[in-house]
């Protein structure tokens, strides 16, 4: 199942809030989004589906091993291009906002190559 943006980004919102220690439930997802708590509900549904999500007896989500790889690559994208943005002296909510727009539709070899200037601009 190929993910639309909208559920790159659940993903990549569950994985920012699984990493801050606590469970993470629909309610925290529709809340931290600002998405209605149907529209998230729907949303779960489709990723649990597609076999990206689970949710136990108590409601809480967990990510699936391909969850986790697909949110990790979406949260690096979105940092990189963040910092990439700032680097060129874009604002910082400009570049974050921008980011968040194109980590969903860079190709491959320019994240890649965009990845690879920051590195060397900072001496790795």
């Amino acid at each position: 199942m190929k993910l639309l943006e909208s559920g790159e980004m659940y993903l990549e919102t569950i994985y920012i809030l699984s990493g801050k220690g606590e469970p993470v439930r629909s309610l925290d997802v529709a809340e931290y989004m600002q998405f209605s708590k149907p529209s998230v509900s729907r949303a779960v549904g489709l990723l649990k589906s597609g076999g990206y999500l689970l949710m136990d007896a108590d409601g809480y989500l967990s990510l699936t091993r391909v969850g986790m790889d697909m949110a990790k690559k979406i949260y690096e994208r979105h940092t990189v291009l963040t910092e990439f943005l700032t680097g060129l002296g874009v604002d910082r909510d400009t570049a974050v906002a921008d980011a968040c727009k194109m980590e969903h539709d860079i190709s491959e070899a320019s994240f890649e190559a965009i990845k690879k200037q920051l590195n060397n601009s900072r001496g790795e």
